[in-house]
């Protein structure tokens, strides 16, 4: 598995395009995550610089765990294999995370094994579709190096209700041609304008869901009915307990 923070797209995000893309996905980072509180955020995979994204948590702590020590993240480990508690964080954001990975849906399993009950987590992806998806018919497009496994965004949508994740909204965003060396102006207006007239057309999309929590709820047991006697024989009685699955 290759890791988002490796060498070749950090160069790639240096371009033109590579710059107004992150520029574009911290305002939509930071607008998420203004609402998601707690004690524990954690990134997987390095995109853009270390403080890129983190710097926006609301949680009283953030950490970025990398595949490699490139870009100095706080830990080092496996993204299908993490070096983190059950249970113990409160947001888990994945910048591009799955595009670079060939294990995605262990990945997902070990984000919702340490998430804790509605937790959140942020997944920001390529578009296997749209602009970019005509990108090898165009001269000198293409994704950042090694982002070779695109995730569709219904796809997605699937794996995470798979996991009992509540999906809570979704974004499509960067209207651009893939071209890294062509340079991209920073108007906002053809932003708009994409997302309000052809959406389908976007390079990017974040999807954020939360983790629910099945609890059992117990029922009231039946009452012990007076046992009846018949021929010297008592009728036996059970108290009985059901318990049923509710999803919160």
């Amino acid at each position: 598995m290759q890791a988002a923070g490796s060498y070749n797209a950090q160069e790639w995000l240096k371009s033109p395009l590579g710059e107004a893309l992150v520029q574009q996905e911290s305002r939509i980072v930071e607008e998420a995550l203004d609402g998601i509180f707690g004690e524990e955020c954690l990134q997987l995979g390095l995109w853009g610089e270390r403080r890129t994204f983190i710097r926006f948590a609301r949680t009283q702590r953030c950490a970025l765990i990398g595949e490699s020590a490139a870009g100095r993240p706080c830990a080092v480990g496996e993204f299908h294999r993490l070096p983190v508690d059950d249970d113990s964080i409160d947001a888990v954001l994945l910048p591009h995370t799955l595009d670079f990975s060939d294990r995605p849906h262990e990945v997902l399993r070990e984000v919702d094994r340490v998430l804790r009950a509605n937790g959140h987590i942020l997944v920001l992806g390529f578009k296997p579709t749209g602009l970019w998806g005509l990108r090898r018919l165009v001269p000198g497009a293409g994704m950042p190096p090694g982002a070779d496994y695109p995730i569709s965004e219904r796809r997605l949508r699937d794996w995470l209700k798979l996991l009992d994740m509540r999906i809570q909204g979704s974004q499509r965003y960067f209207f651009r041609w893939p071209l890294p060396r062509r340079r991209v102006g920073s108007s906002t207006k053809w932003e708009r304008r994409g997302q309000a007239l052809w959406p389908e057309l976007a390079a990017c999309y974040m999807l954020t869901a939360q983790k629910r929590v099945s609890t059992l709820t117990p029922v009231r047991p039946l009452w012990r009915r007076k046992p009846k006697v018949v021929a010297g024989l008592a009728e036996p009685s059970t108290r009985v307990s059901r318990i049923r699955f509710d999803k919160n």
